[in-house]
């Protein structure tokens, strides 16, 4: 696995044509059908929407996945872990006042 700077794994998406979506920083496909995939990523799950969506590559060891079809949307989910790395540095009261 790739890491960056600080030693996280890289995560880099690449849309070529809103036809062919390769990803990398995947850690997990949680479901997919022909119209929605959903993966957890290392920077929130993350849900692809379109058409005559097909995985074509899954390497988890890699943590790279590749999708063809058309691609509509691609829209981030937050969880807990992600949320705890951009609120490390914060004081505790500014995290129990929010």
């Amino acid at each position: 696995m790739q890491t960056v700077g600080n030693n996280s794994p890289k995560h880099q998406i690449t849309l070529m044509d809103r036809n062919s979506l390769a990803i990398d920083g995947v850690n997990n496909v949680g479901s997919f059908d022909e119209e929605l995939i959903t993966l957890e990523t290392n920077m929130g799950m993350l849900t692809i929407k379109g058409d005559g969506l097909h995985i074509t590559q899954l390497n988890l060891d890699d943590n790279r996945l590749v999708v063809r079809g058309h691609i509509s949307a691609l829209n981030y989910t937050e969880d807990a872990g992600v949320k705890g790395i951009k609120n490390r540095g914060k004081g505790i009261l500014d995290r129990l006042l929010r």
